[in-house]
């Protein structure tokens, strides 16, 4: 389907995914920025990334373009997406791991802390009498969504969270990190296309986004 044979009521609905993405990844990225103020690090308060703000994180081919091709059924594949990184310095070679570590999960956490305020905003319309059809869907996008943008980036491959987190339990030296991150992206693009790696991602979202559901009344 082209964004031409869209309904009113299609349009309009791929438009709320959008935003909600938009959103999930922005705070996604406030996540790392954040953590990495906390820990002292200055350059993404330098570069005006500590902010709740979704269009400072935001990357406009990879969180918007790419992500409403995909949304409006414009080409055929499904929603792909990314923000912009938050760039670190890292500069205390004393707590370099653990700062390193705290900061790229940060990101994770962020949407699973998403995931909660998604369930609690339904189970509060469930408990008024509010939750009609429409919030409904929304709330369950929510939560997908970000159960989704959580799993996905704790795969242990460069550039996503998972691979940096890995690098430290592993011991890579960063000049090693680098050199299989150059082959990374090919990796990760014959994964995706692999039925058994996208049927072990919905696995685990459901998983991720199934306690959620049911805080939030969703689940018969």
């Amino acid at each position: 389907m082209t964004l031409a044979f869209l309904s009113p009521d299609e349009l309009r609905w791929g438009a709320v995914v959008l935003i909600l993405l938009i959103v999930s990844v922005g705070l996604h990225e406030f996540g790392h920025a954040w953590v990495a103020d906390l820990r002292g690090d200055p350059l993404p308060r330098a570069q005006g990334r500590v902010t709740l703000d979704p269009f400072a994180h935001a990357d406009p081919i990879g969180t918007i373009l790419i992500p409403a091709i995909g949304i409006f059924g414009i080409l055929p594949f499904g929603i792909i997406g990314w923000g912009k990184p938050v760039q670190v310095l890292l500069a205390n070679p004393r707590t370099r791991k653990v700062d390193d570590i705290l900061i790229t999960l940060a990101g994770p956490a962020m949407n699973l802390v998403q995931c909660l305020v998604f369930a609690l905003i339904g189970l509060t319309l469930l408990k008024t009498g509010y939750l009609v059809p429409n919030a409904q869907r929304v709330i369950e996008t929510g939560i997908t969504l970000n159960a989704g943008l959580m799993v996905f980036n704790l795969v242990p491959i460069p550039p996503l969270d998972g691979s940096r987190v890995l690098r430290h339990l592993l011991g890579l030296p960063e000049e090693t990190f680098s050199a299989i991150a150059r082959f990374a992206p090919l990796i990760l693009i014959v994964l995706i296309n692999l039925p058994f790696f996208n049927q072990a991602l919905s696995s685990l979202i459901f998983l991720v986004a199934t306690p959620f559901f049911a805080l939030a009344g969703l689940l018969s």
